[in-house]
């Protein structure tokens, strides 16, 4: 029996991991099209599918996600504006790029590459800021420090009382708009550390311009995909399906866990999915099935183990209960 075109066993499938990724979005600011997309890699989608069907999720999922943080006050329309124009125009560029190379052929090794190297470089970057000993002292403060010491017209203020130039936003905007296009997310694992580390924003102010920004890139990328028929309407239908509730529960969370936990979780979901998708390619290039076979428990196991410490993380600090094995684990 099928629903959606899919198999009940695929349906059931997409709707959990859409609330998995959910929980995660709604907590990190990202769409979750860093984890759907590099999934539907694994399952055996074409590339130009899989980057499309996750522009398309992450869309649908930022609208619920960022009514959510506009009511906790952690929006900086100021810079969502700024990002929103120089993303839209990135993307339009980062898409050409893939339907080049689906046309040589290449794109799948190359989008999956590029996914593993990002990934993992972020990944690690956020591992070490969030158990740096130093703490603000470390090579993220020394990065936001230059950044904000380069006073190039227009100057704007943004929450946190942090100044900026609205030059390099745009800057920055643009190069992730790229990336954005060319592996079909919405940007929230490059944008989010670019806020943190690049600008200084807070953590919780960045998660929630992120979720904004994502709101209107990712309906434009989706669009311009959807048109060039390469959205798979049943799956990102199935995963919104999963998503909406989690989205407003991984939201309420970052009210509750402090910023370096946030980091710590943010630098798990990135390492697996580079892993993830590490261990795809290596078994399609050796035609060793284990492999994938991991490759495939890496992506769906890293969100139940990461949106179930959130959550476990966000009860223990509204129970105030530190001193339990699980609560010491989730919050420290």
């Amino acid at each position: 029996m099928e629903l959606l075109g899919l198999s009940l066993a695929m349906v059931g499938v997409f709707v959990g991991f859409g609330l998995l990724i959910g929980i995660l979005f709604g907590f990190f600011g990202m769409g979750g099209s860093f984890l759907v997309t590099p999934a539907l890699l694994v399952l055996g989608y074409p590339s130009t599918v899989a980057v499309g069907s996750g522009l398309a999720f992450v869309f649908g999922t930022s609208v619920i996600g960022a009514l959510r943080h506009r009511d906790h006050g952690q929006v900086d329309y100021k810079l969502a504006v700024i990002m929103t124009v120089a993303m839209t125009i990135g993307i339009e560029g980062g898409k050409s790029v893939v339907f080049f190379l689906e046309s040589t052929g290449m794109a799948d090794l190359i989008i999956s590459v590029a996914y593993v190297g990002l990934l993992a470089t972020v990944g690690l970057f956020t591992l070490r800021d969030a158990y740096s000993t130093d703490g603000a002292d470390g090579d993220g403060r020394d990065l936001t420090d230059r950044v904000q010491s380069l006073h190039i017209p227009p100057m704007v203020t943004l929450r946190g009382d942090v100044r900026v130039s609205g030059t390099i936003i745009f800057a920055v905007g643009l190069v992730i708009g790229v990336l954005s296009g060319f592996l079909g997310v919405g940007g929230g694992f490059l944008l989010m550390p670019a806020m943190m580390y690049g600008l200084g924003v807070p953590a919780a102010v960045a998660v929630g311009t992120d979720i904004l920004q994502i709101t209107i890139s990712g309906a434009f990328g989706a669009f311009r995909y959807a048109q060039l028929g390469a959205v798979s309407l049943p799956v990102v239908v199935a995963l919104l399906a999963g998503s909406a509730l989690g989205a407003r529960i991984g939201a309420g969370a970052t009210k509750l866990v402090d910023e370096d936990a946030i980091k710590g979780y943010f630098a798990a979901m990135l390492l697996a999915g580079s892993v993830a998708v590490a261990s795809k390619e290596l078994g399609n290039a050796y035609g060793v099935e284990l492999l994938n076979t991991v490759s495939i428990a890496l992506i769906f196991g890293a969100a139940v183990l990461v949106s179930g410490a959130v959550v476990l993380a966000a009860v223990c600090r509204l129970r105030g209960n530190r001193t339990g094995t699980w609560c010491r684990l989730t919050t420290s």
